[in-house]
């Protein structure tokens, strides 16, 4: 199912009734993190609470673009690709959306592994067998000379908002998890470190290095050839998991994969 052209602006409002808005629902291989390379359903919502400036979803959370799919779609979708026993709920931020809770228990009921991709800011109490935490460091703020949109009025909701130590220390003591951290340089290794002593001073559960992901930044395989050696040193040194974007470096920038 390709991106839905419908646009509509509303893109904080929680979705009422049994539906949601979805951008994209695809089978795939999972690009990212311990998964990577699993065979999966991947239903991307539309909508985001923050606005990175690389966002490699452009058009769930800078020109959210979708339909309300019923949750009944949704799911017959996902049982058509009959080879896959792994979902992956992702968006823009798809906790956001009071559905995907439902979303979630009727996946959990039918037998799925299901991965939730989250920017960490918003807990839900749901059947989920992986968060995928990808806190939002301060290079992800989109500063006048990065923003998107060029009208510079995200930067400081961004800013205030991309980081929320309550929602994150929920998320890793309720769920088996993975931390994975967009990386754009070196510089960014300092705020990533501080960020875990926080987490691990307040959650209850441990956190090893191996939960700890590195992945750079890039949206197409030249930006990566630029960054992923650059990464994958950084996550050696720092003893951390390097994770690859598989789906690019196998079909680039292509939607649906």
């Amino acid at each position: 199912m390709p991106v839905n052209p419908t646009a509509e602006t509303d893109t904080e409002t929680e979705t009422d009734g049994e539906t949601l808005p979805i951008n994209e629902l695809f089978y795939s291989l999972q690009g990212e993190g311990t998964l990577a390379g699993v065979p999966s359903v991947f239903v991307r919502t539309s909508g985001c609470n923050l606005r990175c400036w690389f966002c490699d979803s452009y058009h769930t959370s800078w020109e959210p673009t979708h339909g309300q799919l019923s949750l009944n779609d949704v799911v017959a979708e996902v049982e058509s690709h009959e080879k896959a026993e792994h979902v992956v709920l992702t968006g823009g931020e798809p906790l956001i959306h009071e559905q995907s809770v439902t979303l979630l228990e009727r996946l959990d009921e039918l037998g799925y592994h299901t991965t939730v991709e989250t920017n960490g800011t918003v807990y839900r109490d749901a059947p989920i067998d992986l968060a995928s935490i990808s806190p939002k460091l301060n290079s992800s703020t989109p500063t006048p000379e990065k923003d998107p949109s060029g009208d510079g009025e995200w930067a400081e909701h961004h800013e205030k908002q991309r980081i929320d130590i309550d929602a994150l220390t929920r998320l890793v003591d309720t769920y088996d998890s993975q931390l994975k951290f967009v990386v754009t340089g070196s510089d960014d290794l300092p705020e990533i470190e501080k960020l875990l002593a926080q987490i691990r001073d307040e959650a209850s559960t441990t956190v090893e290095d191996s939960d700890v992901l590195l992945m750079p930044e890039g949206v197409t395989r030249e930006q990566l050839d630029d960054s992923r050696n650059t990464v994958a040193e950084l996550a050696m040194e720092h003893g951390y998991r390097y994770t690859p974007r598989l789906h690019v470096d196998l079909w680039n920038d292509a939607p649906g994969t």
